[in-house]
């Protein structure tokens, strides 16, 4: 199939045909893959139970499909440019072929060591190509692989193990990141000491740092794939056969473990990477993200991969050595689609264009955004300095349980606006409610955002928990997935999304999206990034408690806040004005990027006896600073 839409009105035609015969639609794209049977019904669904089911008893094996369905044309192309941490250390290129190969290799090896269909295998591993093969290895021999962000405590790891009752743990000795060395291999070890169902553990060589290998249960990695044939044939696998668990951290309590399945994944990531980056088969496609986020799931690995494309994988952060790193990569290989993090565009703005400078950005066609809602002075500021004024920039809205890109322009077609994610993809039906659950039809309307119908790539269930799937995303409306997301669509029929409704702020009966206000906030020449939260008010009900992050250069605290609360006053009016504004060191972050209101609202409402685990954030020791700065 074709993989551009080169009009507005080309969009509006496929989107139209994808509502009226969804059946029809995703069969068109699931007929560019290699399927040992093909299905019986293209989708039957529920959203009460929930019971969802794509392609229903196709067979297939998604391995083959980014493999061998791509050998014959395109063996010699790179598959995965591999850029290490140190700029000075060699850059890997693996073929199409070489990656069969080594994928081929990887799955006898997890085989001898005894991993069969349907086991759990954790991944916890740098951002080094074996991490991919690793997640390909799984998948080709039908083994269900859950990544694990290598930055996650060993009681976050050791949950995660026993929650899916994982027979195997791949890692590494160490890996690099910036400046630091981070002792992969020890942290392992401290999760096992808590966990009883790991029989084995291959520990790829990184560091050279010393570890610790326990006898008949841990093997280094070259040691174990050496002799093994690189000759594999693939498992057949069920379209609705488990792929992979991915874990969503947050939450207090017990770890999420989002449920994917083989088949509609498989057709739904590839079709979105096509669509939305517009893709052509020489471009040089990064994402910036690790594997152990969705992102890296879908969008380095599986739809890159099954589109025949060019992926790079970064084992570094983007300020190591300089604050050029990104650019130095992009121009180095050519990028022509850069794909990032809101919260890693910040970083970088607040060093200014200098060290973009002197870097060549001109083989850029598409930059995009993913994670969180992307601010307006954070848009434009990427907009007109990566992207040089030339580049669309594709802001997509989607989720860990989504599976892939939701809500999106799509590059080159769509008129973009900032902080919008425009219009939704192909195939995906939205609903806006209010409280009460009825629909809000029209333009200019605001509530919760919901989807109606199904698509192929979205969670099927929690690991070893239907209920809290029901309970979490099927119950709050009857009949609809709801996201958790507020959302408010203008009046040219755009979607921009407002944050989760636990951060939408009532004050004084006015419903205010905390994005709204920290937009503002952030309007501040001297802001470099804000929290905004509810918290108990005698009078309003709600006040509005703004956490903020500022150069002080030259400025007192006192006239700063003023200020900051007049900049919210000219912009959205009296009624945004926070009422507290606490300048702060930094802001509590998941390793994703994504701000940890739910600490801030606690620190605000002074209800700070149980803060729930703070392990697994990217800086906990922000948030005693916080707590002491708040009292």
């Amino acid at each position: 199939m074709s993989n551009k839409i080169q009009t507005l009105g080309g969009y509006i035609h496929e989107y139209s045909k994808s509502i009226q015969n969804p059946e029809e639609f995703w069969s068109r794209v699931a007929d560019s893959f290699h399927w040992h049977q093909r299905w019986d019904n293209v989708v039957e669904w529920d959203f009460v139970g929930p019971d969802v089911k794509w392609f229903t008893n196709s067979k297939l094996n998604i391995t083959e499909n980014l493999l061998e369905r791509h050998l014959f044309v395109l063996g010699n192309k790179p598959a995965i440019i591999w850029e290490p941490n140190d700029p000075e250390e060699a850059v890997r290129t693996i073929t199409y072929r070489q990656l069969y190969e080594m994928v081929c290799q990887f799955a006898n090896t997890m085989k001898a060591q005894g991993i069969q269909k349907g086991d759990r295998v954790i991944i916890y591993m740098p951002m080094v190509p074996e991490a991919a093969v690793a997640m390909l290895a799984c998948a080709r021999i039908g083994a269900v692989h859950s990544v694990v962000f290598a930055g996650f405590s060993a009681t976050s790891l050791a949950d995660r193990i026993n929650d899916c009752e994982a027979k195997m743990v791949l890692t590494s000795d160490g890996n690099f990141r910036g400046n630091k060395k981070i002792p992969v291999k020890a942290v392992v070890d401290e999760a096992l000491e808590n966990t009883n169902t790991i029989e084995k553990v291959i520990v790829l060589h990184r560091t050279g740092d010393e570890v610790t290998m326990k006898e008949g249960r841990d093997v280094w990695w070259h040691e174990a794939i050496e002799g093994v044939s690189a000759v594999n044939e693939a498992e057949v696998m069920d379209s609705e056969d488990m792929l992979f668990i991915l874990y969503t951290s947050g939450s207090t309590g017990k770890p999420k473990g989002v449920v994917h399945t083989c088949g509609g994944y498989m057709v739904y990531t590839y079709y979105t990477f096509q669509y939305v980056f517009q893709y052509s088969p020489v471009d040089v496609y990064w994402c910036t993200a690790d594997v152990g986020w969705i992102t890296g799931h879908s969008y380095i690995v599986y739809g890159p991969l099954l589109a025949g494309a060019t992926t790079i994988m970064f084992e570094g952060v983007p300020t190591f050595p300089e604050a050029g790193r990104f650019w130095a990569i992009c121009e180095k290989h050519k990028v022509n689609q850069f794909y990032t993090a809101p919260t890693a565009i910040r970083a970088l703005q607040a060093y200014g264009t200098e060290p973009i400078q002197p870097h060549d950005l001109s083989s850029l066609k598409v930059i995009g955004s993913v994670g969180e809602p992307i601010n307006e002075e954070a848009w434009h500021w990427y907009h007109d300095h990566v992207g040089k004024g030339r580049c669309p920039i594709v802001d997509t809205w989607w989720q860990t349980e989504t599976g892939g890109i939701m809500v999106s322009p799509i590059a080159g077609v769509t008129p973009t606006k900032p902080s919008y994610a425009t219009l939704p993809l192909p195939g995906i039906q939205l609903a806006i409610l209010d409280n009460d659950g009825n629909e809000l039809k029209g333009n200019s309307v605001e509530g919760n955002l919901c989807v109606k119908f199904p698509w192929p790539s979205m969670l099927r269930t929690t690991y070893g928990d239907h209920e809290r799937c029901r309970q979490t995303y099927f119950s709050s409306f009857k009949g609809y997935y709801f996201t958790g997301d507020g959302v408010k669509r203008d009046e040219d029929g755009y979607y921009r999304i407002l944050g989760r409704v636990d951060d939408v702020i009532n004050v004084s009966g006015h419903r205010m999206g905390t994005a709204e206000v920290e937009n503002a906030i952030n309007e501040h020449p001297k802001v470099v990034e804000s929290a905004v939260v509810g918290y108990p008010h005698d009078i309003k009900g709600q006040g509005i408690y703004a956490y903020v992050i500022c150069d002080m250069e030259g400025r007192s605290e006192e006239n700063l806040i003023q200020e900051i609360r007049e900049t919210v006053n000219k912009i959205i009016g009296p009624i945004a004005k926070p009422d507290k504004v606490q300048i702060v060191p930094g802001l509590p972050k998941t390793r994703s990027g994504k701000i940890m209101r739910r600490i801030l609202r606690k620190i605000a409402s002074a209800d700070t006896g149980n803060m729930g685990d703070t392990s697994t954030l990217l800086n906990p020791e922000v948030v005693d600073q916080i707590m002491e700065g708040a009292r």
